[in-house]
């Protein structure tokens, strides 16, 4: 095993046995916010799989995690319904509407696609604002319990833990399928996979619509995190949180959405007791990122690795 495969594999232990044991380290609090992590890191990572492998930004993401946690919240809170079955239709319901946004917005690209994905997730959070007997407009619907098996606070982090682990393994297992490498011919030279005779337009929708359904499996597990919802959670600002993730922790990268996401959220939730300005904080360190570390802190940690062992590779050895 090379120096750089011990290495990684000793960062995979360290992270996993941290994981496992976050219960019994930390308090009531840190463990909300790390389940809030692992759960936006995936939210992250389904905008990631879009923008990192088949070179679509979209910034209606949002609107697919709210439609899922919304679907959820009416199924539970209103209709007092079983949960299991609404998570099952929340996430169904998600990945319909992504297969309906990926085949309204792939037809286009660039800037042109960001600005379809922006308009049609405000059309969502328009009706979430508005459909007031459904949604509770401003109020949001409260009251979304979880299923009885998970109501422990410790059960569901490992429940959303293990979720969590099998949907990265699927993603992994996607985008390093023979559609995922034609997704990544598709970012490096549509026209020359459209000349090998690739259905572009069908296969971004068919990327739009898996990447959506990693959204909603998100959505519905952060309306049970915090039980309630409200249209802050399909508007534009948190598709735009869930891609300065991606971007953060590099793009391309997917495990670095999940620094991003703990990045973020740390930020927000425990820089925010000592400053009122973690804001301000944040955008310096995007900044700051963006000046020294463009391909985000995952890409840039793996370069300064490659650089330091490319060194000691030709570093003569002393006789």
């Amino acid at each position: 095993m090379t120096l750089t495969g011990s290495l990684r594999y000793v960062v995979i232990v360290v992270i996993a046995a941290f994981l496992l044991a976050v219960p019994y380290i930390l308090g009531d609090y840190p463990q909300t916010l790390v389940t809030e992590i692992l759960i936006m890191g995936l939210f992250a990572v389904s905008i990631d799989i879009l923008a990192g492998f088949a070179g679509l930004v979209s910034l209606g993401h949002g609107a697919i995690f709210g439609v899922g946690a919304y679907i959820v919240a009416y199924q539970v809170a209103r209709l007092d319904g079983d949960p299991w079955i609404g998570a099952g239709m929340g996430i169904v319901a998600a990945t319909l509407m992504a297969a309906v946004f990926g085949a309204l917005a792939v037809r286009t690209t660039g800037v042109y696609f960001l600005l379809l994905t922006l308009a049609i997730g405000m059309v969502v959070w328009g009706i979430t604002y508005r459909w007031t007997s459904v949604t509770g407009a401003e109020n949001g619907l409260l009251g979304v319990s979880r299923p009885e098996l998970l109501a422990d606070a410790d059960i569901y982090y490992y429940f959303v833990l293990a979720v969590v682990a099998l949907m990265m393994w699927a993603v992994l297992r996607f985008v390093n399928s023979p559609f995922g490498m034609a997704l990544m011919g598709i970012k490096e030279s549509e026209s020359r996979m459209r000349t090998l005779g690739y259905n572009v337009p069908l296969m971004l929708a068919i990327g739009f619509t898996v990447s959506g359904f990693f959204a909603g499996v998100s959505g519905v597990l952060h309306v049970f995190l915090n039980n309630f919802i409200s249209p802050q959670s399909v508007g534009v600002a948190h598709s735009t949180q869930g891609l300065l993730m991606a971007i953060l922790g590099g793009v391309g990268t997917l495990w670095g959405s999940f620094i991003g996401a703990a990045v973020i959220i740390l930020l927000q939730n425990v820089v925010s007791f000592y400053t009122e300005r973690w804001a301000t904080i944040l955008g310096l360190l995007f900044v700051l990122t963006m000046l020294f570390a463009p391909e985000g802190l995952v890409g840039k940690g793996r370069l300064l690795s490659q650089r330091w062992l490319k060194r000691r590779a030709e570093t003569p050895v002393p006789k």
